[in-house]
């Protein structure tokens, strides 16, 4: 099969890690019989050094003509780059939150994993890992309050800021559909979290969610709400398969559970419009401080790519080759610096990619 691929480089670490995520595509077309057709695609930083705008109608057409979208990462160092001079709109992040419009993806899927050869990297205590985790937050991406309407006034001489949070029935169905299908091909789990002891909108995205549930009656729904989740994902991460939950929640709380992993480092990510069609990438951030030093840790980014081949590609064993050779190159013993322990072999960014394409079977 032949797919086209844009690629998006982005800024700080993400030219590297792409480029190793691409050299383990590669490697799956390889062994599997596929080609892959790459097309780059300019946004944040990189794009305004050479646009002027983090994000152009060009760049969205192509991303549009594509079956998937990987990138790398996005900005730079707020305080000394010339990007975060220019206001608000125009800066690198402005791009990502177009491009996330632009395509219309509205889910976002946050998968937190332990595995067993990074447990001692992880926060929680030994009783509470007991046999791991593994999880995937569900977080709708474009609605609620940070896309509600805002504004800042002025009211008897006090400064007053308002944000707006709103949901309606269609935008809360679609997620919950996402993550009620997700549940299906897992163990069958969704927990519901929001804070309808106060929030209408929390009380809405509960009568939805069970109003969708009646078409999943082999799927177990349990609802949470927002403080007790965050409590439990520290208390008993086990617990979990499934969280499906609203924008700013679902910020917080995939934050809290990438670190309880180990090393956010580790974490791909996929958001998904009403389609197969989605953009990867992995959960962290630029790096710049280590931008070009061959220290960067790929794996985020091959996960997601291996996610790209499973949701976008429809290639389910393809995606399993490349996860169970990320697999292998932890057991045997392989690290970046960022997972880095004793005992083990400390390798760069480049030397994880190879190991990790050539581990593909």
């Amino acid at each position: 099969m032949n797919y086209t691929i844009s690629l998006i480089p982005g800024d700080g670490i993400g030219p590297e890690i792409v480029a190793e995520a691409k050299k383990v595509l590669d490697k799956v077309c390889a062994v599997y019989g596929h080609s892959f057709t790459y097309k780059e695609v300019l946004l944040g930083g990189a794009s305004i050094d050479v646009h002027g705008v983090p994000l152009t109608e060009e760049a969205i057409a192509t991303a549009k003509s594509s079956d998937a979208v990987l990138m790398g990462s996005i900005g730079g160092d707020a305080k000394t780059s010339p990007w975060y001079r220019l206001e608000p709109s125009k800066r690198p992040e402005a791009g990502l939150l177009a491009i996330r419009k632009a395509l219309n993806l509205f889910a976002n899927l946050r998968p937190a994993y332990l595995y067993q050869e990074l447990r001692a990297a992880c926060p929680l205590r030994d009783e509470i890992i007991g046999d791991g985790f593994d999880m995937i937050i569900v977080r709708e991406l474009t609605g609620g309050l940070y896309f509600g309407e805002r504004k800042t006034v002025e009211e008897n001489g006090v400064r007053k800021a308002i944000d707006t949070l709103s949901y309606d029935e269609k935008e809360i169905r679609r997620i919950a559909v996402k993550a009620f299908e997700i549940a299906r091909k897992r163990k069958k789990k969704v927990c519901s979290v929001d804070k309808a002891n106060v929030l209408d909108s929390s009380r809405l995205w509960r009568k939805v969610v069970e109003e969708v549930a009646l078409g999943y009656p082999d799927v177990t729904l349990e609802h949470m709400l927002v403080d007790n989740c965050a409590m439990q994902l520290v208390r008993n991460p086990g617990q979990f398969d499934v969280i499906l939950t609203e924008n700013m929640f679902g910020d917080i709380l995939s934050d809290e559970a990438s670190m309880v992993t180990g090393s956010i480092g580790m974490l791909s990510s996929a958001s998904l419009n009403e389609t197969k069609f989605g953009l990867y990438e992995p959960s962290h951030g630029s790096a710049p401080d280590i931008a070009g030093q061959n220290k960067a840790n790929p794996i985020a980014t091959i996960l997601s790519a291996a996610m790209m081949l499973r949701f976008s590609l429809d290639l389910d064993r393809e995606a399993d080759a490349v996860e169970a050779a990320v697999q292998k190159v932890l057991t045997d013993g392989y690290r970046t610096g960022d997972i880095f322990s004793e005992g083990t072999v400390l390798v760069g960014t480049r030397e994880m990619g190879d190991l990790i394409a050539e581990a593909v079977k």
